[in-house]
C-alpha cells in the first residue's frame, strides 16, 4: 500500500511538473531526448549510486531512490520535469534479492529463494525453467523492482570458478537455450532481465582486473555463443557486461564487443549496463555502447563530461546511450504507473520451486536398487548439512527468504521417523564454527562477501556407529559445500575433506555390517571430486542447492514421488589436473576482495593475465580429443526406470536438418528422457572435437511400455565452425554423423547425412589476442 501511494505522488508531482515539457511515455523519446541538458543526459546514463561504498554520483537521489524497493541493487536516474522515473534494478538469479525487512513497517518482504543456475540446467527442460522464470518475474513485478538482473549464463570453463552455481554449463547450447527460456518467463510479466556478465566472467580471483586472452574462435564458438543464442531467441531487455578484460580492454569499453558483435551482427536492440563499478573509463563505456553505468559514481560523471568538452566524446555519441536508456525506461512498470501489490504469490512459488527442483537432481549411483526407498522406516542422518541445507550461494546470488528446509525437516515432513539424537550437539558445533568464523573476518567492510565455509564434520564413534545400525533402517550422509562471489573454490574444496571421507566410510562400514543401505546426498553447487569413493555408499544422489524447499525435494526423489530425469550440463573429471583449464586456471592463488578497489597488475599468470590455451576444448570437448576417463560425462544421469532408443532418422530441412528417434520407456516406473543430439563433423579442414551437442529434448513422462518420437533441428548456422583466417562461420560440405546419445559417452543410435554445399557466414574481424596464443591442443 505505502509503495501504490508513493508511485500515486509521484505521478501527481510529475503532471505538477509537466508545464510545457514533453512527458516521457507521452511524447516521442526524441522530443525527450531533445529537452534534456547535457548535465541531465550525463547523469542520467549513470546510476543514482551504492549506499555505503563512497562516491555515490548523487547522494541526496540515492537517498529517495532506495526506499521505492529496499535492498535493490541499484536505481537509474529520475528527471521529474521531463515525466522520467526512477527504475529499480534487483538481483538475481535464483530469486529476488531485496531486504525482508523494513524500518518502522510490521510487514515482511521474503522471495522465493527457487534452485540455482546449475540445477535449473541441469533439468535440460526449456518448458520447465521458462515455468520458473515466470514465477520469479511475477514476484519482481509485483515487489516494484522493473530490471531483475539474471539470468547468468557464464561457461563452466574451470570446476572451480566460485560462481558456477549461479552459471549453467559447459556447453554453449545447454547455457544459450536454458537461458533463453529463463528470459522469456521473467519477461512475460513485463519486467526486464540483465544477461550477465557479458562476457569471459569465467573466474572471480581479480576478476575486476583479470585480462582474458582468448582466441577469436574459441570467442565465437564457446564463449558467445550462448549470448548469442539468448539474444536471438529471447530478446532480453538488458545485457550487463563483465568486470573483466578480453584480449587487453575491459569488456564495457570494447566497442568490438558491445556494438560490434552483440548489436550490429546479432541485431541487439536492447540497452547495455556495467556489472557494479565495472570498468575503468566512463567515456570509453560511452564510445563503446555502453550505455548505463552501475550503480553510478562522481568520477564517471566528470570524465564524461571532461571528454565532452575535450571533443573525444561527441554529444551525438552520449545521445546514443541516452535514448536506449529512456526507452528501457519507457517500457518500464515504472513508466506505466504500474501499483505493485507487495504481495506475489509466495505460496504458489514455494511450490514451483519445490517440483522444479526434482528436475534437476542427478542420481549418480544406484547399487541395487536401493533407490526408490521402499517404506517410511526409521533413518540415521549424518553431516552437519543435512541439518543445515544450503539453499544457494552467497553474495548478490543469495535470496532473503523465509524459510529453508533441511533434509531432516524433509524426512519428517514425508513420514519418517528420523533418530534426532545427535542434533543438539550438531547445531550447536555448526553455531559455534559460524561465530568463530565471523570473529576471524576482517574489519574493514569487506566482511559480507566472503562465503560462509561448511562446518567441519563429527565423526561417531565406533560404538556409537554400531548402535545407530542397530536401531535404524538406513543412513542417509549430507555433504555441502558453499560457493559464492569474489573468490575462486579451493583446491581443497574439490575433494572431501579427512574427516568427511571418514565419516563416510566409518557409517557406511557401520551400516553394511548390519544388513542395511547407506545414501550419500550432495548439496553442492559446483563439481567435486568423485571418483575415488562414489563405490563405498549404495547411492549417491546430486542435488544441487534447491533453494528454500531443498529438504522436500530431495524427499520426494529418495521415495520415488517423481523419477530422478536431471542429467550433468558439465562433465565430472577423475582428477582436478585432468581438466585442459587448470593448466591455466587461479587455483589457491591468494585472493583479496576486489570491489571499488583495484589490484596491481603485476603481470601474475592466470591472476592479472589468464591464457585460455585449451582454446574450444571446455569440458566435454577436452577429455573426448584427449580420450580421457571421467567420472561422470557431460550429460549423464541415471532414473528409476530405463528406455530404449529406435528407429533413428534424418532428412534435410532447409541449410540444416531435421532428425528423429524413437524413445520407449522400457522400465516398470513412470519416467522422462533426455535426447542429446551429438555431431561429428566430416573430417579436413578446421579441427574439430570429435563430436558436439547441437541439440537436445526431454520426453513428457513416458508410463511403462509408452513410446515417443523426439524431434530435434538443427540449421545450416547451427553446424558451423568459425574459420579465423576468413573470418567467417563455416558448415563444411560432407557427411555428418548424428548420434542419439543418453550422455556424452552413451550414443544409443546414429544417423547420417550429408551437406552437399559448403556455407559460410561472414562475420566482422574484431577481438584478436594481442599476441598469438601458445594452445594445448
Amino acid at each position: 500500500m505505502k509503495k501504490a501511494m508513493y508511485i500515486a505522488a509521484s505521478a501527481l508531482l510529475f503532471a505538477a511538473c509537466q508545464g510545457g515539457e514533453p512527458q516521457l511515455g507521452k511524447a516521442s523519446v526524441d522530443k525527450v531526448l531533445g529537452a534534456m541538458t547535457l548535465e541531465e543526459k550525463v547523469h542520467f546514463v549513470i546510476g543514482t549510486g551504492m549506499e555505503g561504498f563512497g562516491d555515490e554520483a548523487s547522494t541526496a537521489t540515492i537517498g529517495a531512490t532506495r526506499k521505492i524497493v529496499p535492498g535493490a541493487a541499484g536505481t537509474t536516474y529520475p528527471i521529474e520535469r521531463l515525466g522520467i522515473p526512477s527504475v529499480v534494478l534487483a538481483d538475481g538469479p535464483a530469486g529476488l534479492r531485496i531486504d525482508p525487512i523494513r524500518e518502522g513497517d510490521s510487514r515482511t518482504y521474503y522471495c522465493t529463494h527457487f534452485p540455482i543456475g546449475t540445477l535449473l540446467a541441469s533439468t535440460w527442460n526449456q518448458e520447465l525453467v521458462e515455468q520458473v522464470g515466470t514465477a520469479m518475474g511475477e514476484e519482481v513485478h509485483e515487489y516494484g523492482a522493473d530490471v531483475y538482473l539474471a539470468p547468468a549464463l557464464n561457461i563452466h570453463r574451470h570446476p572451480l570458478n566460485g560462481r558456477n552455481f549461479e552459471y549453467y554449463s559447459e556447453d554453449p547450447v545447454v547455457a544459450g537455450k536454458t537461458a533463453a527460456a529463463y528470459v522469456r518467463g521473467v519477461q512475460s510479466n513485463d519486467v526486464g532481465t540483465s544477461i550477465k556478465h557479458f562476457a569471459y566472467n569465467n573466474q572471480e580471483t581479480n576478476r575486476t582486473g583479470n585480462d582474458a586472452v582468448i582466441s577469436r574462435r574459441a570467442q565465437r564458438e564457446i564463449y558467445l555463443k550462448g549470448f548469442e543464442i539468448t539474444v536471438k531467441e529471447a530478446k532480453p531487455w538488458t545485457v550487463m557486461t563483465s568486470y573483466n578484460k578480453i584480449n587487453g580492454t575491459y569488456t564495457s569499453q570494447s566497442r568490438d564487443l558491445v556494438t560490434t558483435v552483440l548489436r550490429d551482427e546479432w541485431g541487439y536492440e536492447g540497452m547495455v549496463m556495467t556489472d557494479w563499478y565495472g570498468g575503468d573509463d566512463g567515456a570509453a563505456q560511452m564510445r563503446a555502447g555502453n550505455d548505463m553505468l552501475q550503480p553510478g559514481t562522481n568520477q564517471q560523471y566528470e570524465q564524461i563530461m571532461a571528454a565532452i568538452k575535450d571533443g573525444s566524446l561527441s554529444e551525438a555519441e552520449l545521445d546514443v546511450c541516452v535514448r536506449r536508456c529512456l526507452e528501457l525506461v519507457a517500457r518500464s512498470p515504472k513508466a506505466k504507473g504500474y501499483a505493485y501489490s507487495n504481495e506475489p504469490d509466495l505460496k504458489a512459488h514455494a511450490a514451483v520451486t519445490r517440483q522444479s527442483a526434482l528436475e534437476g537432481m542427478v542420481l549418480l549411483e544406484n547399487k541395487g536398487n536401493t533407490l526408490p526407498l521402499k517404506g517410511t522406516g526409521k533413518v540415521a542422518v549424518f553431516g552437519c548439512t543435512s541439518y543445515d541445507f544450503v539453499a544457494g550461494g552467497t553474495g548478490s546470488g543469495n535470496v532473503n527468504r523465509a524459510y529453508t528446509v533441511s533434509l531432516l525437516d524433509g524426512l519428517k515432513n514425508a513420514g519418517f521417523a528420523v533418530d534426532e539424537g545427535r542434533k543438539d550437539q550438531i547445531l550447536k558445533h555448526i553455531a559455534d564454527e559460524l561465530a568463530a568464523f565471523k570473529a576471524s573476518l576482517p574489519d574493514d567492510g569487506t566482511s559480507a562477501f566472503y562465503p560462509t565455509p561448511r562446518p567441519s564434520e563429527i565423526v561417531p564413534s565406533a560404538a556409537e556407529l554400531a548402535a545407530s545400525a542397530k536401531a535404524n533402517d538406513l543412513a542417509i550422509i549430507t555433504f555441502g559445500r558453499n560457493s559464492g562471489e569474489f573468490f575462486d573454490r579451493s583446491g581443497a574444496d574439490f575433494s572431501l575433506s579427512a574427516k568427511e571421507l571418514k565419516l563416510l566410510k566409518d557409517v557406511t562400514a557401520a551400516f553394511h555390517k548390519a544388513g542395511k543401505k547407506v545414501i550419500v546426498v550432495l548439496n553442492i553447487g559446483g563439481v567435486i571430486e568423485t571418483a575415488s569413493w562414489k563405490n563405498i555408499p549404495d547411492a549417491v544422489l546430486l542435488a544441487w542447492q534447491a533453494g528454500q524447499e531443498g529438504g522436500n525435494s530431495v524427499t520426494d526423489i529418495l521415495t520415488g514421488k517423481q523419477s530422478p530425469s536431471g542429467r550433468l550440463p558439465m562433465t565430472f573429471p577423475v582428477k582436478l589436473m585432468d581438466a585442459g583449464s587448470s593448466a591455466n586456471f587461479p587455483i589457491d592463488a591468494t585472493s583479496e576482495v576486489y570491489f571499488l578497489n583495484r589490484r596491481e597488475d603485476v603481470g601474475q599468470k592466470d591472476v592479472d593475465r589468464t591464457v585460455y590455451a585449451e582454446d574450444i576444448y571446455v569440458g566435454y570437448r577436452w577429455f573426448d580429443k584427449k580420450n580421457l576417463e571421467v567420472s561422470y560425462p557431460f550429460g549423464y544421469g541415471l532414473s528409476y526406470t530405463t528406455f530404449a532408443y529406435a528407429e533413428p532418422s534424418v532428412k534435410t530441412a532447409g541449410d540444416g536438418f531435421e532428425a528423429t528417434v524413437k524413445v520407449t520407456n522400457t522400465g516398470g516406473v513412470a519416467g522422462k528422457e533426455v535426447v542429446q543430439l551429438y555431431v561429428s563433423a566430416p573430417a579436413g579442414g578446421l579441427d574439430k572435437p570429435v563430436r558436439e551437442l547441437k541439440a537436445y529434448a526431454k520426453t513428457r513422462e513416458l508410463q511403462p511400455g509408452e513410446s515417443e518420437v523426439v524431434t530435434l533441428k538443427v540449421d545450416g548456422y547451427g553446424l558451423a565452425s568459425f574459420n579465423e583466417a576468413t573470418s567467417a562461420w563455416e558448415t563444411a560440405a560432407g557427411d555428418y554423423t548424428l548420434s542419439f546419445a543418453a550422455n556424452s559417452r552413451d550414443l544409443r543410435c546414429t544417423a547420417s547425412i550429408r551437406i552437399p554445399d559448403a556455407k559460410s557466414w561472414p562475420v566482422h574481424d574484431v577481438l584478436a589476442p594481442q599476441q598469438p596464443i601458445q594452445k594445448l591442443l
